[in-house]
């Protein structure tokens, strides 16, 4: 930001918002006075934050699906799940993989001046690796229902857990981010009434 704009003063790419909606904006830089190192430094702290609670889930499945190996019944599970389990094993270590990268990118990287670019990488990374967590959760599911139950139950209920999954994980930010989207088209200084 030019020294001789004021934090409030619209930019170039706000041209039709008005200054109390850019000075509440909480995604504006000048709104929140941060250098846009700071906000990278920001980000970072926030996508670690939300990687740490992920990664105690993924840590969770993984350690229970080590132990199943070793039960009295493991030896009785047919090719069909034990395919499953070989499958939700390695879909939950590549979750793992996906979510501790950006703690090793950022170690890679460490004083290189690339944060902003840790961050969108990183935020990749955590996004396909949420993808992952998905499957390996439907997967494992799928493993644990068809053994209590069957396979056409187990099927039903990866299904309905795939489905939760997206819907609570894609489906829902995606509409949260078009509502928001349609409040900042009908804000008053946008031109759009309410």
């Amino acid at each position: 930001m030019p020294d001789d704009e004021s934090p409030g003063a619209p930019r170039n790419n706000d041209a039709g918002r008005n200054d109390d909606a850019q000075r509440n904006d909480p995604h504006d830089a000048a709104a929140r006075r941060e250098t846009e190192a700071e906000r990278a430094d920001r980000n970072f702290i926030e996508l670690l934050q939300e990687l740490r609670v992920i990664q105690t889930g993924v840590q969770i499945l993984f350690a229970f699906l080590l132990t199943l190996a070793f039960t009295a019944r493991f030896p009785s599970l047919d090719s069909f799940q034990r395919g499953t389990y070989v499958t939700t094993l390695l879909l939950a270590v590549v979750a793992a993989a996906l979510f501790t990268a950006p703690a090793a990118l950022h170690r890679g990287l460490f004083r290189r001046g690339a944060k902003e670019e840790i961050v969108l990488v990183s935020s990749r990374l955590a996004g396909i690796g949420m993808a992952v967590l998905a499957l390996a959760l439907t997967s494992a599911v799928l493993l644990v229902v068809d053994v209590v139950h069957g396979t056409p139950e187990g099927i039903v209920a990866a299904a309905a857990t795939l489905l939760v999954c997206a819907g609570l994980w894609a489906v829902l930010p995606w509409a949260v981010r078009r509502r928001l989207n349609g409040r900042e088209e009908r804000s008053p200084g946008s031109g759009r009434g309410r």
